[in-house]
């Protein structure tokens, strides 16, 4: 089928849910994709951050057809190779103690939260109502969690709080990088801090160390949860495998998703000492979390990580591309870590400008009114200079103004 076609199909029987783009992707190498014409795109999204190594990555390709040729799935009843070989090559890169396998960011969130109220409730018992005394979460305006019923309210922003109230009662927002707007908002009741140490869908804005050390120094002194969001920025994204590495804490629980399956939906909840041992069996499960063929792409990611070089080359590649977009004009400033970059383009319609850059062959994302670029990991130096030159194109025809 041609573009037009499969657009027209999807059209007629998927839910229109998405503001797509009028481009169908029918195959991709590293950081270029092509369309059923065969034209060529750079990928400065990576599926919103999914495709660690790219497309088609060879060995990650490798290892996903000899599982689904060997056993694609069998339940969480029995345990199988891939999973326990992926669990513990995960937790030898973090420092963690265990994990549970989860189908994506939303769902490793919603693990989360049930193992912080559970936390809580065991050690400080019961409230006056009989739930748990210790039961409310603390997150950040800007945040984003997920979309179930759970996770959207734990995102600090309003627009993705219409149309589907009643919320689930006990998450209170803090203003991001306001200590004042922190020490009012944790409370008695605080079972938990939830945090993005880069918010993404929030524009791309890192927490200020100051403001990391006094959660820190709150979760410490209550016995509340740090809870790391590391759904977006974990797996590599930020040359260190997870972001909250830069600011030297370690959390409770780490959730982790997108890039981790190179492609495949996978997500986990990765427990600290402290909480290891508060899920049991019968509080939490998922029928799809943790199949074998989703695990041997979870370790063809993990291998790349295994010395560190790869970690490296992410840090260079990132620094190259902040330095080259911070002098590019129409570029008003830089945030991010690593190959998780975002742009302030100065009052220019940033959706206007992706658009522009889709028409000359670039993929670009957005993220409050700024550029966001989530190039595959193994992005090149010469795919980041052909992106930025199509972008520098498109921002010299962007009318400036009010968005």
């Amino acid at each position: 089928m041609n573009t037009q076609d499969i657009k027209t199909k999807e059209d007629a029987y998927t839910a229109p849910t998405y503001a797509r783009y009028d481009v169908a992707l029918v195959r991709g190498k590293g950081a270029r994709a092509r369309d059923p014409e065969g034209r060529e795109y750079i990928d400065f999204t990576s599926g919103i951050g999914v495709n660690a190594l790219g497309f088609c990555d060879p060995a990650w390709v490798e290892a996903v057809q000899r599982q689904a040729a060997a056993l694609q799935h069998t339940s969480n009843l029995y345990y199988t190779e891939p999973c326990a070989r992926a669990a513990e090559k995960l937790m030898a890169l973090t420092g963690m103690e265990n994990m549970f396998f989860a189908n994506s960011g939303a769902e490793a969130n919603e693990g989360a939260i049930k193992c912080a109220r559970k936390y809580s409730f065991e050690k400080y018992g019961q409230g006056e109502e009989g739930g748990g005394g210790r039961y409310r979460i603390v997150t950040l305006e800007g945040s984003f969690h997920g979309r179930t019923i759970a996770t959207i309210t734990a995102t600090g922003q309003e627009n993705y709080h219409r149309y589907f109230t009643p919320f689930l009662q006990g998450f209170d927002y803090a203003q991001t990088n306001n200590t004042a707007s922190l020490l009012e908002t944790v409370t008695d009741q605080t079972c938990a801090i939830m945090v993005e140490f880069v918010q993404g869908e929030g524009g791309v804005i890192e927490l200020d160390r100051a403001f990391v050390s006094e959660i820190e120094r709150l979760c410490a002194e209550r016995d509340i949860l740090l809870i790391a969001d590391e759904v977006q920025a974990g797996v590599g994204r930020t040359g260190r495998f997870c972001s909250y590495e830069y600011y030297g804490v370690k959390p409770d629980i780490v959730t982790l998703a997108k890039g981790l399956g190179g492609g495949l939906p996978i997500g986990g909840v990765l427990f600290s000492e402290k909480t290891k041992d508060v899920l049991r069996a019968g509080d939490h499960g998922s029928t799809f979390g943790g199949g074998p063929v989703v695990c041997a792409g979870m370790e063809a990611v993990l291998d790349r990580f295994a010395d560190g070089s790869f970690l490296k080359e992410i840090t260079d590649k990132g620094a190259y591309m902040r330095e080259k977009l911070a002098a590019m004009d129409g570029v008003a400033g830089v945030s991010g870590l690593g190959l998780m970059l975002g742009a302030d383009i100065g009052g220019r319609d940033a959706s206007a400008v992706v658009k522009a850059c889709l028409a000359r062959g670039l993929l670009l994302l957005t993220a409050k009114k700024r550029l966001r670029f989530l190039p595959p990991l193994v992005v090149t130096k010469e795919d980041i200079d052909e992106g930025l030159a199509i972008l520098a194109g498109a921002l010299a025809e962007a009318p400036e103004g009010n968005q």
